[in-house]
């Protein structure tokens, strides 16, 4: 039962970042073709709602895909199991969440 709650969650998580990492692409490419300056770029972003829902549903997206990824690797590869590839998978999806949440913050809060 872990398994397919995993690999819903995988999929489920792939199908949210779709959408996202298109939006995210077309926005730097208008970036960069627009010739926004980073302080540009940041005072659309501070303090913006959106784009804080935006790349937080983002983070939350790629840490959880992520860290299943990892744990099906750590045990085709290394053979992991039980204890070790549990504390792998939360270990790296607690770390992603945490930076990922940093970099939200420094770019959507004032």
């Amino acid at each position: 039962m872990l398994d397919l709650r995993l690999y819903l969650a995988q999929r489920i998580s792939a199908m949210v970042m779709v959408p996202l990492v298109l939006g995210h692409i077309a926005v730097m490419i208008y970036a960069i073709q627009g010739g926004l300056s980073t302080a540009e770029i940041l005072s659309r972003t501070q303090g913006s709602v959106f784009w804080f829902l935006f790349y937080g549903i983002f983070v939350i997206a790629v840490s959880i895909h992520a860290a299943i990824g990892l744990r099906v690797v750590a045990h085709e590869w290394f053979r992991m199991s039980g204890f070790w590839l549990h504390a792998l998978t939360w270990s790296v999806c607690l770390v992603l969440l945490f930076m990922g949440a940093r970099a939200v913050s420094a770019v959507t809060m004032l």
